[in-house]
């Protein structure tokens, strides 16, 4: 387990709500190049499979001709122009998939350095379940949670109290035909 200290709180909310839905057999593919999360997985079992770089708004194609069970995407899907492309192309049945939420005290995040780490989307919880429902999965599970920060001020204060990230496990809905 990882210290239950800023920023490692998401984390091991993360891992034990990963822990609750996917067996450590099946593989999953990691939206996203290897991450600080991605090497925790690995490090309790599970066989992550990532994305090399690519942009994945033009080029889905490691969705489609990777071998996975569980398709995750955490905290990546509010810097993609289209998600609903990206949830098109997945072949799994299962999905994870975290966001920030959007804070009504905050406005959209953007970098001033890296041109890649820009918020396209500000996501409020209702927005990714349409996304998901509309992508052709159900939600089984979903928690909200706070990610406070180490600073002095009002904003600060009420990043205490309000959900700051949506984490949801959802499956794919199988169709009559």
């Amino acid at each position: 387990m990882y210290e239950k200290t800023y920023p490692s709180k998401r984390f091991n909310i993360t891992l034990d709500f990963l822990k609750k839905h996917i067996k450590t057999s099946e593989t999953i593919f990691d939206l996203g190049v290897p991450n600080p999360f991605s090497k925790i997985m690995v490090d309790n079992g599970y066989t992550v499979i990532n994305t090399h770089g690519e942009d994945i708004d033009n080029n889905q194609s490691a969705l489609q001709t990777e071998k996975y069970d569980v398709f995750t995407g955490f905290e990546i899907f509010e810097h993609l122009l289209n998600p609903y492309t990206v949830l098109q192309n997945v072949k799994a049945d299962k999905v994870l998939i975290s966001i920030p939420l959007r804070l009504w005290f905050s406005s959209a995040y953007r970098s001033k350095t890296d041109m890649w780490d820009r918020h396209y989307h500000e996501f409020e919880d209702w927005q990714l379940d349409w996304l998901l429902e509309k992508a052709g999965f159900k939600i089984v599970d979903r928690v909200k949670f706070t990610h406070p920060v180490k600073k002095i001020g009002f904003r600060p204060l009420l990043r205490w109290f309000t959900p700051r990230y949506y984490l949801v496990y959802a499956e794919r809905v199988k169709s009559d035909k």
